[in-house]
């Protein structure tokens, strides 16, 4: 199994893109920001809207303390403009449970509005300072399957679902990477 984190993470090493939200210094709400921006949305289109919002809204108590609309309005020509309202509508979840800081805990970031396993699982990581890759859920189930000596049909990756959470995939990852 080394052999296979090895592989992934070599080709992380060359291929990853330079993306703001992939540094190291980036805050989890940033990360959080890019999420649900990229949902659906290509990063060329992505880039300014994210670097606008961050500018007027560094903190999740800066965007919980303007109105929804005005949210609405910075997402410009981004699409489903639900998914703004969802950040909002995080941001003030975020202030109002958490004292304005993203949770690390993937039970309290699912608990947000808008975020999903994906989202939780990626902002987690981030939240806890851990720049190393994380596997579209897919792939990871496709290659851990074949990884492990298990069939890696949508069948029998689907009977298995509950090992290829994004953030299990992530674990295992670590733990290939730490073996």
């Amino acid at each position: 199994m080394r052999g296979f984190a090895d592989t992934v993470l070599g080709w992380y090493d060359t291929a990853a893109r330079d993306l703001p939200w992939r540094r190291p210094s980036v805050s989890p709400w940033a990360v959080l920001v890019s999420e649900i921006m990229l949902q659906q949305t290509p990063v060329t289109r992505v880039l300014p809207a994210y670097e606008a919002w961050l500018a007027r809204w560094p903190t999740p108590a800066d965007c919980a303390a303007e109105p929804s609309g005005e949210a609405v309005r910075m997402w410009g020509k981004l699409g489903y403009p639900r998914r703004a309202l969802r950040l909002h509508d995080a941001a003030r979840a975020i202030v109002d449970r958490h004292g304005g800081v993203v949770p690390a805990e993937l039970d309290d970031l699912l608990a947000l509005p808008g975020v999903g396993a994906w989202t939780a699982g990626y902002v987690a990581m981030r939240a806890i300072g851990d720049p190393d890759v994380f596997l579209p859920t897919d792939l990871a189930a496709r290659r851990g399957a074949a990884a492990l000596g298990l069939p890696s049909t949508p069948k029998s990756l689907e009977k298995h679902a509950e090992l290829w959470r994004p953030w299990r995939s992530y674990a295992l990852i670590r733990l290939w990477r730490a073996s």
